[in-house]
């Protein structure tokens, strides 16, 4: 009888607060959803599929499998690459796919036998038929974007379900027409929503069998109108969901009451800055401060908490950024905030431009997770950067701090709020220490970035070409 088929699907340790079982063996979030709809993409009859996140397991390095595959973001790409070559020097095949090889494939094909650019749907057919006639090889990928009209069902039965907290992943959507110049996003997945038949999202839901959602989209009210009639299907079905939206729709009174009625028990939004000019600077003109305040006591009416995403390091900031962005999120009673370090991930226009004015200092990919120090700030020294990154984190979730905070008058789930806080007190920072928080100088890497898709943008696209020599497609 002929041995079945197997195929091992790994995400590296990522060693991020959000990722790491921190409380009784749990992690806040599972990171695999983009495993699970992998997984799904391979027929159930031809292989076995095993999964591993190494973040809550060690990985058997001597299962007999016929195809590794590999999804990796760029703070924990090398780890995937060590996993990589081991399983190469045993014989076994490795492809890779995720947003960092996608920008960066031929560094890749140094670890893996193929890279998967992009969206894998429209290519996972091929990527199979030439795994099986043994000339899995090279780059992969797809000439459009999929329509997202009958995307099988993510393998949800794949998930040790009882090592994280939240683990319910859904995405309605894909595209971001925000074009903020430090994401991914606009050149991964396009500056068009792309959207999933209703249909499709409530029998998904229904097959995952998870009460608490989390919508895995770039920017859930990007559509005002189509986040409404999504919101609409969710009423009376007994959920509980969170998702990314933008300031200015979260805003807006009809889509609030809706969240409300249909189960939305958190919102988290990129404020960035409380400084007009440096939104404006990186393209997140949607925001406007001035609002911040008004927005969040808005959303405590409704019930929802705010989780409010907030980083340094852009042009223009100060030494006095941190405590005032501190004092504005206290007195504005934020639920929760994540802080972060302006980082140039490659691919993104603000690589490109730091890349043009040699301001990068480290291309160490293991410091690339926005809580390390990897380029020269222009109006912060070092010392001001790291020193005023922990002081902030350290502020906001003091105990007075979190006591004044609290939701005292139950507007919003006690129980969430305070497993929340808890989650981002203990692991919000990776590390103190100066000499690891500061990245070290590094050689340029031997590979230019280039990404899956050009920006739109004019003088974008002469950024892009101009640092790589191509026109891009």
């Amino acid at each position: 009888m002929a041995r079945t088929r197997r195929i091992h699907l790994i995400n590296p340790k990522a060693d991020t607060f959000a990722t790491r079982p921190l409380f009784f063996g749990k992690a806040l979030y599972s990171p695999v959803a983009g495993l699970l709809a992998i997984a799904a993409l391979i027929p159930e009859h031809d292989y076995e599929i095993i999964l591993t996140d190494e973040n809550i397991e060690a990985i058997d390095f001597d299962l007999t499998v016929d195809m590794v595959g590999i999804s990796s973001m760029t703070s924990y790409v090398n780890r995937g690459y060590e996993i990589a070559d081991t399983f190469r020097a045993r014989g076994v095949p490795v492809i890779m796919g995720g947003v960092h090889v996608s920008y960066l494939p031929q560094e890749a094909l140094k670890h893996a036998d193929a890279v998967v650019v992009g969206e894998a749907e429209l290519i996972m057919d091929k990527v199979l038929e030439d795994l099986l006639h043994g000339r899995l090889n090279g780059i992969y990928k797809a000439e459009n974007l999929h329509s997202m009209i009958d995307m099988p069902k993510p393998r949800q039965g794949l998930l040790k379900s009882n090592r994280y907290i939240n683990k319910g992943f859904v995405q309605t959507s894909r595209g971001c027409h925000h074009g903020c110049t430090f994401c991914a996003e606009p050149t991964m997945y396009g500056l068009r929503f792309r959207y999933r038949p209703i249909e499709d999202l409530i029998a998904e839901i229904e097959h995952i069998e998870e009460r608490v959602i989390l919508l895995n989209d770039a920017d859930f009210f990007g559509t005002p109108s189509r986040a409404i009639e999504v919101m609409r299907a969710f009423k009376g079905r007994g959920l509980k969901w969170q998702a990314a939206v933008n300031s200015r729709d979260a805003k807006d009174e009809r889509l609030l009451e809706l969240a409300g009625e249909s189960g939305c028990f958190m919102l988290s939004i990129g404020f960035e800055s409380i400084s007009k000019q440096t939104l404006r600077n990186v393209h997140k003109c949607q925001n406007d401060p001035e609002s911040y305040h008004e927005l969040v006591e808005k959303l405590h009416r409704y019930g929802i908490m705010v989780l409010g995403l907030f980083m340094f390091g852009f042009e223009g900031d100060e030494p006095t950024v941190f405590d005032e962005t501190l004092k504005f999120n206290i007195d504005a009673k934020f639920d929760m905030c994540g802080y972060s370090l302006l980082t140039p991930y490659p691919g993104t226009i603000n690589w490109f431009e730091m890349m043009r004015r040699k301001q990068i200092v480290s291309f160490d990919w293991d410091k690339y997770d926005q809580s390390h120090i990897v380029f020269k700030p222009a109006g912060l020294s070092a010392d001001q950067f790291y020193r005023g990154y922990l002081n902030t984190y350290d502020g906001f979730y003091t105990l007075p701090s979190m006591l004044q905070r609290f939701p005292w008058d139950g507007s919003r789930n006690r129980a969430n709020w305070a497993i929340y806080n808890a989650f981002f007190r203990k692991g919000g920072v990776v590390t103190r220490d100066p000499d690891q928080l500061i990245a070290r100088p590094t050689p340029e890497p031997e590979f230019a970035a280039m990404p899956p898709l050009m920006p739109q943008k004019a003088a974008w696209r002469e950024l892009v070409m101009g640092a790589t020599g191509e026109a891009g497609g």
